[in-house]
């Protein structure tokens, strides 16, 4: 066969090739999307609750999870089971730092948190080895402002790692109210206002406090197989959480309505932890590179990011 007819056939056959892995890389009619428990995922309940990504993207069937804490998100991700989820800043590095292939590409919110005890418990130095603290799970934003806190207190940051007990918020509300093992929640709006309601107990741990400052209680993260072979989904994405932001931000009484549905709240509470002075909704992603180097410093992870782009997928506004 003369040199320019095996030229042409080998174009043919790159070309069918090249059609064949459009047709399996475009064109996906689902988006998977995990969130956790609390007012700082309303963004998500708007979302869906108005049909956001359904109206942009007509055809496309959108799953909904609700998860017990990011080690749940990280396996489903893994196992190629989700294509989004919505976490905290320390769980998505410990996902990072172990290889997973995700990157952020929203900050979604900063909300009231702190650590929850008995009153009888008057700061941390009062809590002993006998005594176990709750939280969603070891690496949770709440374990790693624990240890910030015990770093900065005790100069010691794994001081209380060994009373933690992995629980998700509405049960780590009623272990603390049941009086029994657990003696502390880390926890967040609602259940922060909820347990701290009750007479018997008192906040001696704020977020901000521990942090230092303001920063992204939640943030979204996507694969990066999601992200590079859904361009359209990974947009309508974007411009979804975006709006149920505005929406909140701009409409807190009809959020606050639609709301109801998904915590066994009253209307006017919820309305009133949206409006708090604490709670804000933004894209803007914040409290990176705080984060990364104490997880670093004190060897949660491995690394630390030297460029905001290794973390963040492009166009994401934040501030470090």
């Amino acid at each position: 066969m003369k040199k320019p007819a095996i030229i042409f056939i080998l174009f043919i056959l790159l070309l069918f090739q090249g059609c064949a892995a459009s047709k399996e890389t475009s064109g996906n009619t689902e988006i998977r999307i995990a969130e956790q428990y609390g007012i700082a995922y309303a963004p998500v309940q708007i979302m869906r609750h108005q049909g956001l990504l359904e109206e942009k993207l007509p055809g496309v069937k959108v799953v909904w999870e609700q998860m017990i804490n990011t080690a749940a998100i990280r396996e489903a991700m893994v196992a190629d089971k989700l294509d989004v989820g919505f976490m905290a800043i320390p769980p998505f590095y410990i996902g990072w730092d172990k290889g997973m292939d995700w990157k952020i590409f929203t900050g979604l919110s900063s909300v009231p948190g702190g650590l929850v005890v008995p009153k009888e418990i008057k700061s941390l130095e009062d809590i002993t080895e006998k005594d176990r603290i709750a939280l969603p799970q070891p690496g949770s934003v709440q374990h790693i402002l624990l240890s910030m806190a015990c770093d900065r207190e005790f100069n010691n940051p794994q001081k209380m790692d060994n009373l933690l007990v992995t629980l998700s918020h509405p049960d780590g509300m009623n272990a603390l109210f049941s009086k029994n093992e657990i003696k502390a929640h880390f926890t967040a709006t609602p259940y922060l206002e909820s347990e701290l309601k009750n007479e018997e107990f008192h906040k001696i741990l704020d977020v901000k406090e521990a942090f230092g400052g303001d920063f992204s209680f939640i943030v979204g993260v996507t694969t990066k197989k999601f992200h590079d072979q859904n361009s359209e989904l990974y947009q309508a994405l974007n411009e979804g959480v975006r709006e149920a932001i505005e929406f909140i931000n701009n409409n807190p009484e009809k959020a606050a309505k639609i709301l109801t549905q998904y915590y066994d709240l009253p209307q006017e509470e919820i309305l009133e932890y949206l409006t708090s002075e604490d709670t804000h909704y933004s894209t803007k992603v914040k409290g990176t590179k705080e984060f990364s180097e104490f997880m670093y410093k004190t060897k949660y992870i491995s690394k630390a990011y030297k460029n905001p782009e290794e973390i963040l997928w492009e166009n994401v506004e934040y501030e470090e």
